[in-house]
């Protein structure tokens, strides 16, 4: 079109259920495939790794270890945060895979010559600090992957699901390397998986450059302008907790993290509770143990499939809101009722709750949290986590001594509930503000949007603004100044350019935007041939959207060349 009106919008596809939607992104496929591979080389590893500990130097060398990894995670997880939000997050992951995949080697080689166990200890203790920086750096990403919100929390529901199923089959496959060969066979093993890892996130489409605008509530757009100037003049401690400001500004990031941080306590205390359970009640700590776990590791698979397929409804509050109950509730009913069933019971229920947190809980923060500060709202959360759950670790111990199991469980359990129900209201609230915008379809359909992460596409439908022409009435007459950009809903209109006439356009169709991106006056007159509807976006919203992403500005621009030149 010679003029900057109208272009008809690519066609899209219809509705997908989550499933194939999940499955049939190649770049969400890839980032799947490339977790799986990773997820279950972290498990086999560190399933290696403490066997070799506790060879080496018994029960205190294994819970040392242990010790050292949570304590330096919660100190360095802002510090990997921070790179997923200042490096392309792409070649974080495919940068992480590979210093890891070096460590491990390296761990191997040291463990064959059986020389040198404190190198050992670094360089697992390393590459298990470095899982922090790929897995922020993955759930940051996953926003610019995904293509609808329904996609993107069913991209977190399989997130989910895959990492239920590394915790069975990561340490499976450790075991039957591990009386098939040895330790280092094990490690070389896992050396492969982060390979694989690292070929898989090569393919992916995009880097993922963090700041090209996002969704998000009011406060946290504010929290993110005060909380991440520019970087050149930004102090690099303000710049590292960028993270927990936005959290602490926005009330619904504020609840969720104090939710899911109570969560984390029970989910600290939980093996120490369930060893406890197998052998008060079950009467066999070593098999009632397991026999726990693997009942949770079930009940997690359940839930995993239970949030993907609730992942196309506007509930993400309220289904945050019920895992984080159910963590609470079993172990009321283990206190009320101390059985062999209520105990397996309660575990299928905590294992149905983890994926109901955590799909909601990511989904969360990444419709929320500017996708510039994504990565450190990730972190924040992460060291929030690491440190509630060594709190119930270390709580529960000291709980046992003094009182009795039934107790424990009351005094772990009541403040996750009550605190859960009391943000009841302020969850449904925040999922009323998530519900899809009305021109949320139109705006995906057009194809300068197209390239945009779904958060973006839905504070662009947000941003909208209907209006309405009857038969003769002109919306926009050439020469005059361009404010506005134009998607027509409904009717037709006709485009003419001093007195001759262009085309008509009709609904899905768009015009504006060479007057905005140009900074030219309008070019063309648009009369309604019929009585017609029109959305606009203002010209920040729209230039904003366009210029803060790479793949959508190439896009106007060879629509504006085209046009220009027809």
């Amino acid at each position: 079109m010679a003029s900057d009106e109208g272009q008809s919008a690519a066609g899209r596809p219809g509705r997908q259920s989550a499933w194939r939607a999940v499955l049939g992104n190649p770049d969400l496929r890839r980032v799947q495939l490339a977790f799986l591979g990773s997820a279950v080389g972290d498990w086999a590893y560190a399933t290696a790794i403490i066997v070799w500990a506790y060879d080496a130097g018994g029960a205190s060398a294994v819970g040392v270890w242990m010790g050292v990894r949570l304590v330096l995670g919660a100190l360095t997880t802002p510090l990997g945060a921070l790179l997923a939000d200042r490096w392309p997050r792409k070649r974080l992951m495919m940068l992480t895979d590979g210093v890891r995949a070096l460590l491990v080697t390296v761990a191997a080689v040291f463990v064959a010559l059986d020389v040198l166990p404190l190198v050992v200890f670094v360089c697992a203790t390393l590459a298990s600090l470095l899982a922090s920086p790929f897995l922020i750096a993955q759930r940051s990403l996953l926003p610019s992957l995904a293509r609808t919100p329904a996609e993107l929390s069913a991209a977190n529901g399989v997130h989910s699901t895959i990492d239920s199923l590394a915790a069975f089959v990561g340490p499976a496959l450790a075991a039957a390397l591990l009386v098939a060969t040895d330790v280092p066979v094990v490690l070389m093993a896992n050396v492969l998986t982060f390979l694989w890892s690292l070929a898989l996130v090569s393919r992916i489409s995009t880097d993922g450059a963090p700041g090209r605008g996002g969704a998000g509530t009011d406060e946290a757009r504010s929290g993110a302008e005060s909380g991440a100037d520019d970087p050149a003049t930004e102090g690099f401690v303000k710049e590292t907790l960028a993270g927990f400001v936005l959290i602490g500004r926005d009330r619904v990031l504020l609840l969720t993290t104090l939710q899911v941080s109570l969560q984390t306590v029970v989910a600290g205390a939980l093996p120490v509770l369930l060893v406890v359970m197998a052998d008060d009640i079950l009467g066999s700590p070593d098999t009632g143990f397991g026999l726990l776990n693997a009942v949770i590791g079930v009940g997690s698979v359940v839930g995993g499939v239970l949030a993907i397929a609730r992942a196309s409804r506007p509930t993400l509050g309220r289904d945050l809101t019920v895992g984080v109950v159910m963590w609470s509730l079993p172990l009321l009913l283990v206190s009320l009722w101390p059985t062999g069933l209520s105990c397996l019971i309660a575990a299928a229920l905590i294992g149905i709750a983890n994926p109901l947190v955590d799909v909601n809980l990511d989904t969360i923060l990444q419709r929320i949290a500017p996708d510039e500060l994504l990565g450190r709202v990730f972190g924040a959360v992460e060291s929030c986590f690491i440190a509630t759950m060594a709190v119930g670790a270390l709580l529960v111990p000291l709980l046992l001594q003094v009182t009795s199991l039934r107790t424990t469980l009351v005094v772990i359990a009541i403040p996750v509930g009550l605190l859960a129900l009391v943000g009841l209201p302020a969850m449904i609230r925040f999922d009323a503000r998530m519900v899809e915008p009305p021109g949320l379809a139109l705006v995906r359909g057009l194809d300068l949007f197209a390239p945009l992460d779904p958060a973006t596409t839905e504070q662009l439908a947000r941003s909208l603004e209907e209006r309405r022409y009857d038969r003769g009435d002109v919306l926009v007459r050439e020469g005059e100044p361009s404010d506005l950009f134009y998607v027509v809903a409904s009717g037709r209109v006709e485009v003419t350019q001093a007195g001759r006439v262009l085309r008509e356009e009709s609904v899905g169709e768009y015009f504006g935007e060479i007057g905005l991106l140009r900074d030219v006056p309008r070019t063309a007159t648009v009369t309604a041939l019929e009585p017609t509807v029109v959305v606009t976006l203002a010209r920040a919203a729209f230039l904003e959207a366009v210029s803060g992403h790479r793949e959508s500005g190439l896009v106007a621009e060879a629509v504006v060349r085209r046009r220009l030149g027809a």
